[in-house]
């Protein structure tokens, strides 16, 4: 839900004030001060997950010692020592080797009866505009120093995203100085490829696709549009332009013995950094612009965002993949940009925050040192700094230029040599972005249609279905493979419960209690707990465990009152449930609070953790609160959420097995395609949910897979027909797989779904129905 759903006073409209002859508080239990509203405890539990997990990032860089075993004995042995490191690198970047890339037997020149390829000369090399193969459908574009004599090396010359590799290339009037690295390469015997890069521009952050009219335009820059669908299917925009570095050096290497190098400034830099560290054959690394100490990379723009990647890399452990091979450091100019996303009229305003700021040169000394601390002294007699001197403004600093130079053996050439730009050939760099962005967005859209080929090869043909209890042992693995690559899991809950509980309030049928309870440090879990009354001494009931929406709180779930903003959506199910004798318990997930939460998500992301880390945290928290309580049956505890709070039904009891059952409301989906379709409004790639996109979900559990994991439990979905969150083709297509599932399972009485002519609500009827008959408790 998008709404944010306030509850005006401390206690639902209604309800009465307690009794006196009531507990105030339940049994074993400190008494919780209060009131407090709900707003306020929401606000304080997301700023103690914001500490914890600031916390986690802090401590990120001693842990990342356990992860690596390197092996100084030689440098062949070292090489091999890191090669573990180096393929998950790879996986983190999405580079899959499924994704073949293409051969490159020749730089094709790119001429039209209009245009010559070259675009530029000088006495001893021409420039030229090509073209290579990289993946299918997909290619690199950019210039090319063609030398006229014998080449010495060869360097693969990376852009910041907001530079042309004209402007690299020393071709743009007025910016002649530019070019200072790349012709002086050349001239002394090196030859150039400057690739394009997706741009920071926002033209092509747009559908293409003729089934959405008008078309959608936003304000995501060409990275972020990319970034956003290739996330959800473990691909990266970083990864497609390192296919384009490497089918590059693949020809490269195929030429000759000369030496091959990458360089790179901003955006470039950082990808010459990953190039570097990655493929071997790379004999010496410039960067500049780019090297930093990564721990706030959440603070920077969403491309840049990374699953997995502080847990194992900063920028110093990248170095020590480069070493000993020679890694030359610029610090000078940087690409600063602004942390707040400009919205144009009539443009969708979704674009994520994250700026770039330059970091403090301490900060990189301090890098460069733990780069050296971790190589112990050995090996890294080629990792070099160079601060460009006062006044200079060039991309790279003169003496790093050197550096570079002598590490692939070549000679200072005295001076810049005059060269010619052919102004009217140099090509139409907006519709070159167009190709290199739509390329890129077409592959993966690609990938949305074969994903599910994938899914059925990995997951479902070597699961089990008979005998049962067998298909049971092989999802037990299958959810810890979840839980931990896809969810991301963090350690469980570290610090005592310390029950912490207040009456709230009661009426005629049940009594109301607030719940708070110990997680971790700064982090707790909070709710309320609904007791109907009469529950006899040693009778144990079920639990319903209600779960809000986005922006929710967790009176939204039992607001009687159909005035109450709330009403339109959760119908008060909790208190409903409440009122037919079962327990029902209301939890708060920190959803709330907009970039105050999607910014945790941020934090959480390079750590390989998403939002679900820490509620799953809390959930086992609550459940073990629940199953203390001497009025509840720890063996039926369900689990029932709408929208935001369907979106953990899907997740929390395929993790947990705890809940005896999930009930899915307004969001059961083909969720992979709900994230990253381009060809649908519906599609998240077009809004403003940033944090919503999971690490390669598309390959390892859409909806029906999480089904799965909560399979032989009775899982059931409840959809209103205009839900605009998805379409009914999709949800009954993704559906239909969980009742086939069932049904070979030899329990298809356990699954069912709802449909009903309704919007985005609890319609609470099938599902109370579901309830009771699955949580063995009688109708009333």
């Amino acid at each position: 839900m998008r709404a944010s759903l306030l509850l005006p006073s401390l206690l639902v409209s209604g309800f009465a004030f307690a009794q006196s002859s009531t507990p105030a508080v339940l049994p074993d239990t400190k008494e919780l001060p209060g009131p407090v509203a709900g707003a306020e405890r929401s606000t304080a539990m997301v700023a103690g997950i914001d500490h914890f997990v600031m916390q986690e990032i802090a401590d990120s860089t001693k842990k990342r010692e356990a992860l690596w075993h390197r092996n100084f004995s030689s440098a062949h042995d070292y090489e091999q020592s890191v090669m573990p490191n180096r393929e998950h690198l790879r996986h983190i970047l999405g580079l899959r080797p499924e994704d073949k890339r293409l051969p490159i037997p020749a730089l094709e020149f790119l001429s039209t009866t209009q245009h010559d390829s070259k675009v530029g000369e000088a006495d001893g090399y021409t420039i030229h505009a090509v073209r290579w193969p990289v993946l299918e459908g997909v290619n690199g574009e950019g210039l090319y120093f063609k030398l006229r004599g014998k080449v010495l090396a060869r360097v693969v010359l990376l852009p910041d995203a907001d530079q042309t590799p004209e402007l690299l290339a020393g071709l743009v009037q007025g910016q002649e100085t530019m070019g200072r690295l790349a012709h002086e390469l050349a001239q002394a015997g090196c030859e150039v490829v400057i690739p394009t890069l997706a741009s920071r521009g926002t033209e092509f952050s747009c559908s293409d696709s003729p089934g959405i009219q008008p078309p959608i335009s936003t304000n995501q820059t060409h990275r972020e549009w990319l970034y956003r669908q290739s996330f959800e299917m473990g691909r990266h925009v970083i990864g497609y332009e390192l296919h384009k570095v490497f089918a590059l050096l693949d020809w490269m290497s195929a030429q000759d013995k000369a030496p091959v190098a990458v360089a790179g400034y901003g955006e470039g830099g950082w990808l010459a950094l990953f190039a570097g560290a990655l493929d071997t054959r790379v004999s010496a690394t410039m960067v500049s612009g780019a090297f930093e100490n990564r721990n706030d990379i959440w603070k920077q723009p969403i491309y840049r965002n990374i699953f997995g990647l502080l847990r194992e890399f900063g920028d110093a452990e990248l170095a020590t993949m480069v070493l000993p091979r020679t890694l030359v450091l610029g610090y000078g100019v940087y690409p600063e940009i602004s942390a707040t996303p400009a919205k144009p009229p009539k443009v969708e305003g979704s674009a994520a925050p994250g700026g770039l700021v330059k970091p403090e040169l301490s900060e990189v000394r301090a890098e460069i040192l733990r780069a050296r601390n971790l190589m112990q002294n050995h090996l890294d007699k080629n990792l070099r700094l160079v601060v460009a001197d006062e006044g200079d403004h060039s991309l790279f600093p003169a003496e790093a230029h050197a550096w570079f130079s002598k590490a692939l053996n070549l000679t200072d050439h005295p001076g810049l040599a005059a060269y010619r730009t052919l102004e009217k050939s140099l090509p139409d760099a907006t519709a070159r972005q167009e190709r290199t962005v739509r390329e890129m967005e077409h592959f993966t859209q690609g990938l949305l249609q074969t994903c599910e080929d994938e899914r059925n090869a990995k997951f479902w043909k070597p699961l089990p279905l008979t005998p049962l209890d067998k298909y049971e042992d092989a999802t037990k693995t299958w959810r810890e493979n979840f839980r931990n690559d896809v969810i991301g899991r963090l350690p469980d809950p570290s610090v005592p419960m310390n029950p912490r509980t207040r009456l709230l309030s009661e009426n005629e049928a049940f009594t109301s209690y607030e719940v708070m309870l110990d997680v971790w440090p700064d982090v707790v879990a909070w709710g309320y707990l609904q007791v109907p009354k009469g529950i006899k001494p040693g009778e144990r009931r079920p639990v319903v465990v209600c779960q809000h929406g986005l922006e929710g709180l967790p009176e939204d779930t039992f607001a009687e009152d159909e005035k109450h903003p709330a009403w339109h959506f959760y119908k008060g199910f909790s208190s409903t449930l409440a009122r037919q004798g079962f327990i029902t318990f209301a939890p708060h997930n920190f959803y709330r609070g907009k970039d105050a939460f999607r910014v945790i998500q941020r934090k959480l992301n390079p750590l390989g953790q998403t939002l679900f880390s820490v509620i799953i945290g809390q959930h086992q928290r609550i459940l073990e609160f629940l199953k203390a309580q001497p009025f509840v049956d720890e063996k039926r505890i369900g689990f029932y959420g709408l929208s935001y709070g369907g979106k953990s039904a899907m997740r929390i009891p395929a993790a947990l097995e705890g809940y005896c059952l999930s009930i899915c409301s307004g969001d059961f989906n083909e969720w992979v395609r709900k994230n990253m379709s381009d060809t649908i409004r519906l599609s998240y790639l077009f809004h403003g949910e940033y944090e919503i996109f999971e690490w390669d979900l598309g390959d390892t559990f859409n909806y029906a897979e999480m089904a799965a994991l909560i399979a032989p439990r009775p899982f059931m979905v409840e959809r209103g027909h205009n839900d605009g969150v998805g379409i009914d083709e999709w949800v009954s297509w993704e559906y239909a797989k969980v009742r086939r599932l069932y049904d070979k399972l030899g329990v298809g009485d356990r699954t069912t779904i709802e449909y009903f002519e309704g919007p985005h609500t609890v319609n609470g009827q099938g599902t109370y129905e579901f309830l009771h008959k699955h949580l063995n408790w009688p109708t009333r």
